[in-house]
């Protein structure tokens, strides 16, 4: 079993060759929030992850094993909650309305300029529906905020200016399904 035992965020300062290069390792939210786990990598090798406490991977990090093999973290799709904000009965702040809600409830949020995502909760989904959002089920990673305390390196690439920026092609298209 190949041991890994430092992340490299986002695999900085590596050549993109050996980003490329590397085998990967397709985890989820729940172990990309573990600091020890096992897995197997695109290989098929098994793979024991030891990091510090605390350390949360994100898709695009890469994992060094003790015998120097590079691993690239990708982050797998998942059940989630798409939440939106309803055109016909709402405005674009409902979505800020809604992440207040969620984190006073210490909710694990992904926040995108047009939509919310969190993992399936029926209780929430409710609530969300009763606050006029649309609310839909897709399979997507998942890249919560780390929150005030946790890591900073969250969504991004870190800049000499300590800028992050991060930019999404995503399909945002959207199911409408709901009832006021």
């Amino acid at each position: 079993m190949l041991q890994a035992n430092k992340r490299i965020p986002q695999g900085a300062g590596l050549a993109p060759v050996l980003l490329q290069r590397a085998a990967t390792v397709t985890l989820d939210w729940d172990l990309r929030q573990k600091s020890r786990f096992d897995c197997f990598d695109s290989a098929g090798r098994r793979i024991g992850v030891f990091l510090p406490r605390g350390t949360l991977l994100r898709g695009g990090d890469m994992l060094l094993t003790l015998d120097g093999t590079l691993l690239r973290v990708i982050a797998a799709p998942q059940s989630l909650l798409r939440i939106t904000h309803c055109p016909e009965h709402g405005s674009p702040f409902d979505l800020l309305r809604a992440a207040y809600h969620l984190g006073n409830r210490h909710v694990p949020i992904e926040l995108r300029p047009d939509q919310l995502r969190i993992e399936p909760d029926h209780v929430l989904a409710d609530l969300l529906r009763q606050m006029h959002l649309l609310v839909s089920e897709v399979s997507e990673p998942f890249e919560p905020e780390a929150g005030a305390y946790g890591e900073h390196a969250t969504m991004g690439h870190s800049h000499a200016d300590g800028s992050h920026h991060h930019h999404h092609a995503d399909d945002h298209g959207h199911e409408h399904e709901h009832q006021h």
